[in-house]
């Protein structure tokens, strides 16, 4: 007898940098045989683009005007997403320091909000099977009715060692400068009047502080899995 499919699932997975929510959110799609959203990187994406473009980022009227130009494209694949903004690949460009400085800028920009929560919802409603989709404000404003809400903290400290282990070169900071800056964006993204950081009411708090990556990887899927077999 044939087993029936899982049945498709969106899972919708918040917190601040540094909680491993990239790796968690990109190895439990890749697991469960869904497909994935990056949406930070869409942020990056338009805040690189209105760099590149001479547009000023903290000119929020210039940035609203200037929000709907760019084509943001972005590919679903854990095992290689991809983002491209007019057919360019900016998967690199758009990870530096100086694009990580000005983003929270583009991004609290309600113009561009609107744009890219757009984006976001028409991407997961056609991904055959379910998507993860991680973020800042996927499950209270992008997908409030998302089948799986995770919200993923962990300490300062913590999230600040895992971000220096991940930066490159020039690129690369001290422990110390690396907490300063997560702190400064945690609070420009919680404090903006428009989709704010912020755990969902219903979403489930897991603290990667003291877990290994794996264990928090397996604990989401676990998630996963009981919210598929309650539907049975």
């Amino acid at each position: 007898m044939e087993t029936a499919a899982p049945s498709a699932v969106i899972v919708a997975i918040d917190g601040p940098s540094g909680t491993g929510k990239s790796s968690t959110s990109k190895a439990v799609a890749a697991k469960l045989g869904l497909r994935y959203l990056d949406t930070g990187a869409q942020y990056r994406a338009i805040t690189w683009w209105m760099i590149t473009n001479g547009i000023d980022t903290d000119d929020a009227d210039a940035v609203a005007l200037a929000a709907g130009k760019p084509a943001i494209v972005s590919g679903t694949d854990p095992a290689a997403p991809t983002i491209t903004v007019d057919g360019v690949d900016a998967s690199g460009p758009i990870r530096t320091c100086e694009v990580t400085s000005k983003v929270s800028a583009v991004s609290a920009v309600p113009e561009v909000r609107a744009l890219i929560t757009d984006l976001q919802r028409s991407i997961a409603a056609g991904a055959e099977g379910g998507i993860v989709v991680e973020g800042r404000d996927i499950g209270t404003t992008v997908l409030p009715d998302a089948d799986l809400k995770v919200f993923l903290t962990a300490s300062p400290e913590a999230r600040a060692a895992r971000r220096s282990g991940e930066l490159r070169g020039k690129e690369a900071a001290d422990v110390a400068a690396t907490r300063e800056a997560l702190i400064k964006r945690d609070a420009a993204d919680s404090g903006r009047k428009t989709s704010p950081l912020a755990k969902a009411g219903d979403a489930v708090e897991v603290d990667t502080t003291e877990l290994t990556l794996e264990q928090v990887i397996e604990c989401v899927v676990t998630l996963v899995e009981e919210k598929r077999a309650g539907r049975k």
